[in-house]
């Protein structure tokens, strides 16, 4: 009876082993599958840290090229008066040449120390008109330029590294009209 017990026990021991080898093969299974999921989450949160650090040096590098625009488009105005006031002024008058001399240093200072900071003027008298940088005030009929040439700048445009800081205002050319005839011509 012993021996038939012996090898119940062993019999018993075997199936607890192969039942023990199952659960370790479920076990490492589902160890297998959160470990995949876990290196999964760790990939996913890697490329969101890099993306995040991507948009964080785009927001800095555009807050450091355009961070003037709101200064530079403040000074405008004032280069807006000084070319008016060399504009109406007679540089053929003896009595404000050393004024107008003054006015076209302190231009010229202003105007490179803005292309220093790549603020450039638009002044497209002659070109063709361009609806993304110039803005039309007027059109004027015209035989002597192409139709949709600008014909006059009332106020430069600026650009800020490449950006539209501000539109040329300009008068457009357009093809003249037919003339009518007269009176007598029709007779």
């Amino acid at each position: 009876m012993a021996d038939e017990q012996n090898l119940d026990a062993q019999a018993q021991d075997q199936t607890n082993e192969a039942a023990s080898g199952e659960e370790l093969v479920t076990r490492v299974q589902v160890l297998e599958e959160q470990l995949a999921t876990a290196q999964d989450q760790a990939l996913r949160v890697a490329a969101d840290l890099q993306n995040i650090r991507r948009r964080a040096e785009q927001d800095v590098e555009k807050a450091h090229k355009f961070a003037l625009e709101k200064f530079a488009g403040d000074l405008l105005p004032i280069i807006d008066s000084l070319e008016r006031g060399l504009d109406l002024s007679n540089p053929d008058d003896e009595s404000i040449r050393p004024m107008r001399e003054g006015i076209e240093l302190t231009l010229k200072m202003f105007q490179d120390t803005l292309k220093r900071f790549q603020l450039e003027a638009i002044d497209p008298h002659g070109q063709p008109f361009n609806a993304e940088m110039h803005q039309a005030m007027a059109m004027q009929e015209s035989a002597d330029v192409e139709p949709n040439s600008v014909l006059k700048v009332f106020q430069k445009g600026y650009q800020l590294n490449g950006r539209l800081l501000r539109p040329a205002m300009v008068v457009v050319s357009k093809a003249p009209s037919p003339a009518t005839p007269s009176i007598d011509e029709k007779a």
